[in-house]
């Protein structure tokens, strides 16, 4: 390939592709700093490869969140991995839950569903009325549970003693899922923040480059005036 339409990467000091370069004009500040510190060298001119840059960019987000944050955990590190491989972060903690789910949990989820809900409540009035009314009410001539109903309490309390545990076991895969949900609103707003900073940063930089290039023309045409008039 023509060489006119290849360039050498400041840092790895290999050749690319032009479209596979960027310029020193298009790298942030806060990110020349850092391929400055690493390369020597790195001014208006040079060019690095878009390997070395997400390196770079890397670095520089993890540091700026370590300063601000201290030590950074694995919810940052995924954050920053994916701003820099451009890949979507938010996950459907239901789905992640529903398919590593028992039939156990799956269970206790419907029963805790069925438990706090009014048909559970009208079948299970019903059911007492019907009891007393067959054992107090003379249906049978030998009612099988008299007053004070000691076998209904019995079952009572054998329901509550088995209804208590599931519904606790449906409640904790409750919580799960709304920690879940935090961490993946925590990881949203996270890369929402950094790439809003990043895209600030980007504009004050062309701002500052189209500043510096008006100045210039402005002296320029200063000069050419300054010529005019002698």
């Amino acid at each position: 390939m023509d060489d006119t339409h290849r360039g050498v990467c400041h840092v790895c000091q290999r050749r690319f592709e032009a479209g596979s370069l960027k310029p020193w004009i298009a790298v942030r500040p806060g990110v020349s700093a850092l391929i400055a510190s690493a390369a020597p060298g790195w001014e208006e001119g040079r060019m690095i490869c878009r390997e070395d840059l997400a390196r770079f960019r890397h670095l520089y987000v993890e540091r700026m969140l370590e300063q601000e944050r201290g030590e950074l955990g694995e919810l940052e590190h995924q954050v920053i991995e994916s701003l820099n491989n451009r890949q979507l972060i938010s996950k459907n903690p239901e789905d992640l839950l529903d398919k590593a789910a028992t039939f156990g949990e799956r269970m206790a989820d419907r029963v805790a569903l069925f438990g706090g809900s009014w048909a559970f409540i009208l079948t299970f009035s019903a059911v007492l009325l019907v009891w007393v009314v067959i054992n107090v009410g003379g249906v049978l001539a030998n009612p099988f549970d008299p007053y004070p109903f000691i076998l209904l309490n019995l079952v009572l309390s054998s329901l509550a003693a088995v209804q208590a545990p599931v519904i606790m076991m449906s409640q904790r895969r409750q919580e799960t899922k709304d920690r879940l949900r935090s961490e993946n609103d925590y990881r949203i707003n996270l890369k929402a923040e950094l790439e809003i900073r990043q895209l600030h940063e980007k504009i004050d930089h062309q701002m500052a480059r189209q500043w510096d290039k008006l100045i210039e023309l402005q002296q320029i045409q200063i000069e050419l005036l300054e010529e005019q008039s002698k």
